[in-house]
């Protein structure tokens, strides 16, 4: 999964068409795991173990999607429709270190597990690009879910990337060379917590659509700042001023607001301020908005002040590591 660090929003369409948009992430030692077993008899079996959710099924070329297990169905759908597989049963299951609606890309991630268990399954000649962007098209596209694009490229790429945005579904993926030193200190000082608000990005994300075909000023300018801080962010990652990064996000938190009603609420606010006065100097909210996971820069060992202060609101604090490959596969 990834944490997005900068230019949130700007990867959504129809923004992204019109004006171009750009994104710094980074991903994290969070994973969506997916394993497809071949069965004896001739049945698809679906699971996604830590939702304790099965579904079971004769073979069939394609499969129901009806609001349950819809990732592991349309990835199927549109694999069987494009490249066919052979009427043998199997076992897949998933299973993802993030609830959904957590704002770290969870579902994308577990698109792309998905497509990587099947292409090592059926020897598929898929690159990177073809990968992510074949994620893009069945959740997008195939389920009708609405998001940007960010996701699926981070989860197939891996590492710390700047990543730009046009129209006919344009995408160039750049790996930031940021010295380990560096890498480092943001992982010591950047602060993953959960608010333990789940939420429904898609409703977020249709309002934030709408007010850009609608020409709202407001939030389209919020979306052209936001493309800036993806670059701001970029220089102060590459040249090791992370003194800045905190402001940054500040900058960007700002901004993020004005994008769409819904993004923040009255707690997410408070939660942000309590979390500045203990120590931080900036943060976001991760994703979508409205719940899920927010990140905070702790300069100075301040993170352990900040995370005291954060008790009273019920979340979790989340270890992890920034790592630098993306998609894994491999036969047992």
């Amino acid at each position: 999964m990834r944490i997005g660090l900068a230019g949130g929003g700007t990867d959504v369409s129809p923004y992204s068409d019109l004006y171009g948009g750009a994104i710094l992430n980074a991903t994290v030692s969070l994973y969506a795991n997916a394993t497809i077993e071949p069965l004896d008899k001739n049945e698809i079996i679906l699971e996604a173990i830590d939702r304790n959710e099965q579904e079971k099924f004769g073979w069939a070329p394609e499969l129901p999607v009806h609001n349950r297990l819809d990732l592991l169905k349309g990835v199927y759908n549109r694999i069987r429709k494009d490249y066919g597989i052979k009427e043998q049963g199997f076992r897949l299951s998933t299973w993802v270190d993030a609830p959904a609606g957590s704002g770290l890309g969870t579902s994308s991630t577990l698109v792309v597990a998905i497509i990587g268990a099947f292409a090592e399954l059926l020897r598929l000649p898929l690159g990177e690009y073809d990968m992510a962007h074949y994620a893009y098209e069945i959740e997008r596209k195939d389920l009708g879910l609405a998001g940007g694009k960010q996701d699926q490229y981070a989860a197939t790429f891996g590492g710390v990337n700047f990543m730009e945005f046009y129209g006919d579904d344009k995408v160039i993926v750049n790996p930031l060379r940021v010295k380990q030193q560096h890498l480092f200190e943001l992982e010591n000082n950047l602060l993953l917590y959960y608010t333990s608000i789940s939420r429904e990005s898609a409703e977020i994300i249709k309002k934030q659509s709408k007010n850009v075909t609608d020409n709202k000023e407001k939030s389209i300018e919020a979306m052209h700042q936001l493309k800036e801080q993806a670059r701001m962010m970029k220089e102060a990652l590459l040249k090791g001023r992370l003194h800045e990064i905190g402001e940054i996000l500040d900058f960007g938190f700002q901004q993020k607001r004005q994008m769409a009603e819904g993004i923040s609420n009255p707690l997410m606010e408070e939660i942000y301020e309590t979390a500045k006065k203990a120590g931080a100097t900036g943060g976001k909210i991760s994703g979508a908005g409205g719940g899920g996971f927010m990140i905070f820069y702790c300069p100075v060992n301040t993170k352990y002040k900040v995370i005291k202060s954060l008790e009273n609101f019920g979340g979790q604090v989340r270890n992890y590591q920034f790592v630098e490959h993306g998609l894994m596969t491999w036969t047992i």
